[in-house]
């Protein structure tokens, strides 16, 4: 039996799927901690996974709902400097607190989030190996994939790889608060200092992608430790969400979520009711946690709104799913075979929603250009043009082929049996 602890950042779009992964390690007999800010408590204990606090000054209890109230509110670039400030936060507390915490209750291996940055050099720093864990967009660089927060598709015409290093340049300069914090303690423990490249804060043994390969651009520079191993998602790890099942009307179900971040903007959930009325179907709308169901004015037909949904037993009755293209929205759609009108907001959503339209499973609308005409004409076009519906289940087969939570963990205990970097089959051409 290892002791796995996770690293990753005190939100649902995190935390779902590393303590699914966490969860199946625990029915496979081994201890798993999530070493995390106090926000991250109440998941973890809902998986059933073991919690150890750090940051407690920094991040008390609720600490994360004014950021996230914050950041509800914002979209595109400001959004992102937002967000990137908040791990930078994160960063510096988890380098400050996780060493001692892990040392205490005699953690032997980490499953570190890709996004937190901090977990890879405390691995070296302990001399314990870590696998690093794409709960997200995966976000290594390469010149010719566009930059995770960009809805840019994938082209590789000589105006285009400029414009995607030029993209990079942008996310180098604004990720370099988080950088210096890395190489300050970095220098203070006497390991090598990291350049601009983050791929270099990825694990060397094993990098794990929610993606199936057939959710990505074409790769050429990944390391052969990559693995795609499609989504983790399993309804016992996660918190209950009760729903009124009686008040669904049996019409075919579009169901409509902005996610537990971005989900402030009201007037988005209040367009797509009215760009929905009219449909032979019924309108599910999740807020997520954003506000409450009230706070929204009365929408027209027969519109259902609930703060929390049971998302991934709805997507199951789902004929359409209306997105900001959250990494695990989208591949739980896919899973169900539901093809997405994709709104994507900031961060990796743009990201998300370019891949969404590559691999023909939905249509993507701008917020910019959002409007209740340009919306309707998408989610028309979704419900009657059957080729975005092959191709959710042409997804839906390659997420099933990938061996999702399952492979992961095999990849995970590999990598523990040996001590050795576990490679990879698959290649994206």
């Amino acid at each position: 039996m290892t002791h796995f602890g996770i690293i990753c950042p005190a939100a649902a779009g995190h935390l779902n799927p590393m303590t699914t992964l966490g969860y199946e390690l625990k029915q496979r007999g081994h201890r798993v901690t999530v070493v995390g800010i106090e926000d991250a408590q109440q998941k973890t204990v809902a998986a059933g996974l073991e919690f150890q606090v750090i940051g407690e000054s920094d991040f008390p209890k609720g600490a994360t709902k004014d950021l996230f109230i914050q950041l509800g509110k914002m979209s595109g670039f400001e959004a992102l400097q937002y967000t990137l400030q908040w791990i930078t936060d994160e960063t510096r507390t988890c380098f400050r607190d996780a060493p001692e915490v892990i040392k205490m209750v005699g953690i032997e291996a980490l499953l570190v989030d890709q996004v937190s940055q901090a977990g890879g050099t405390i691995a070296e720093y302990l001399d314990i190996p870590f696998v690093s864990v794409c709960s997200a967009i995966m976000i290594n660089r390469e010149i010719t994939v566009p930059p995770f927060n960009t809805t840019w598709n994938y082209n590789l015409s000589w105006w285009a790889l400029l414009r995607n290093r030029l993209g990079y340049e942008v996310l180098t300069r604004v990720g370099k608060s988080i950088r210096e914090v890395i190489n300050s303690y970095r220098q203070e423990w006497n390991l090598s200092e990291r350049s601009n490249n983050p791929n270099e804060n990825y694990s060397q043994l094993a990098q794990l992608s929610q993606q199936p390969a057939e959710f990505e651009f074409p790769r050429k520079e990944l390391p052969s430790t990559f693995h795609f191993t499609g989504p983790y998602s399993n309804p016992i790890s996660r918190e209950p969400a009760p729903f009124p099942y009686e008040k669904l009307t049996g019409q075919p179900l579009i169901y409509a979520s902005l996610g537990t971040l971005q989900n402030r903007l009201l007037w988005i959930f209040e367009m797509i009711a009215e760009a929905c009325l009219g449909l032979d179907a019924q309108l599910v709308i999740a807020l997520g946690g954003g506000a409450a169901p009230e706070s929204l004015p009365e929408l027209p037909g027969n519109t259902l709104v609930v703060g929390y949904a049971p998302q991934l037993e709805l997507l199951q009755k789902a004929t359409l799913t209306i997105t900001h293209a959250g990494m695990n929205t989208t591949l739980e759609s896919l899973s169900n075979g539901v093809p997405m009108v994709a709104i994507p907001i900031t961060n990796d959503q743009p990201g998300v929603a370019a891949r969404i339209a590559w691999t023909g499973t939905g249509e993507v609308l701008t917020l910019k250009g959002l409007s209740v005409s340009r919306l309707r004409g998408a989610i028309k076009q979704v419900l009657t043009e059957d080729s975005y519906r092959k191709n959710a289940l042409r997804l839906q087969e390659a997420i099933s082929r990938a061996g999702g939570v399952k492979r992961a963990a095999d990849i995970i205990e590999q990598v523990i049996a040996t001590g050795k970097p576990v490679p990879s089959l698959t290649t994206i051409e």
